[in-house]
């Protein structure tokens, strides 16, 4: 079942209009300040086209694709710089200017190779992704998300890749208490582009301070961190902040575990509308265009990007 959530695009505008001051630190990491408002470019009367987009006209079929348009390569990092190591996957080539990173946590007891089928996945799409290991297998969400922050500052100021990556264009993903711990990076660094949790465990329950464009992955058969309790915590999102949530037919906690379509095919436009300002995907996302194995989506539809207009480093 796919709803709105019944928030019309005049009442987004005026939403916006109200919010003219950026709020307290949505700074990019780069140094550039966020533009306030939230907007389409095409609805500025500008050219729908962002200096961020990166790669071909998406279709159903390349959303889906097990590999994407871009070519990679990897590199492993050893532990230290306050988290455990891990592998960075990046786009090769280099005609296209800087790639938006992402950093991903696996949950308890959990490490990369897990679900390191994200790497290769999110990359190929055109994103620098950086698979983490924890310092420790059981340490907390909190734990995780200041390993997430660690690992995102790490690739943009030290990593041997740090010239691919664009500092102010950055996102969080982590699955179970690692969905928790990129959820706790998105409230401790609201300058973020997106954040998706996993099955998330957030001891707090509340999104409440959140700023940045979240989405919630709940599975249909989980019962360590069940349905319900995602649906309630997702409800705690504030109306300004950009959001969704998805139930995923007959999935486990674990489900992650495997390469997914259906979280591919979802997860991908989230991480271009938001880290990459590419309108090319909302066709994907508002509305759904395909709900098979999925039993509920919610969303703030429509998606707005608030990172156009922003100037960046090259």
């Amino acid at each position: 079942m796919a709803s709105s959530e019944g928030e019309s695009h005049a009442e987004k505008s005026a939403e916006s209009a109200r919010h003219v001051a950026p709020p307290k630190g949505r700074h990019s990491s780069s140094g550039g300040s966020r533009h306030p408002h939230r907007h389409r470019p095409a609805e500025s009367g500008l050219a729908a086209v962002s200096p961020y987009q990166r790669g071909p006209d998406p279709t159903a079929a390349s959303v889906a694709a097990v590999t994407g348009p871009f070519a990679i390569s990897s590199v492993a990092v050893a532990r230290g710089n306050g988290f455990g190591g891990g592998v960075i996957y990046y786009p090769t080539d280099t005609s296209q200017g800087t790639f938006g990173g992402i950093a991903i946590s696996p949950g308890l007891n959990g490490t990369w190779p897990g679900i390191a089928w994200l790497g290769p996945r999110l990359a190929s799409q055109g994103f620098v992704v950086f698979g983490i290991e924890t310092n420790n297998l059981n340490d907390s969400p909190a734990s995780r998300g200041t390993q997430l922050l660690a690992a995102l500052d790490y690739l943009t100021r030290s990593s041997t890749v740090r010239t691919r990556v664009d500092a102010g264009r950055l996102g969080v993903i982590g699955h179970s208490m690692g969905g928790g711990g990129a959820l706790d990076a998105a409230l401790r660094r609201p300058a973020l582009q997106a954040a998706i949790g996993n099955a998330p465990h957030l001891p707090s329950g509340s999104l409440a301070g959140d700023r940045v464009p979240t989405l919630v992955y709940a599975m249909q058969n989980d019962t360590l961190v069940p349905p319900t309790r995602l649906t309630s915590l997702y409800n705690t999102i504030p109306a300004a902040t950009e959001r969704a949530y998805i139930e995923v037919a007959g999935a486990g906690h674990n489900y992650i575990g495997q390469p997914s379509t259906v979280l591919a095919r979802t997860m991908i436009p989230w991480l271009k509308i938001f880290i990459d300002d590419d309108a090319r995907y909302s066709q994907f996302l508002c509305p759904l265009s395909n709900q098979a194995g999925i039993t509920q989506y919610r969303s703030s539809c429509p998606l707005i990007s608030t990172t156009a207009t922003v100037s960046r480093g090259p």
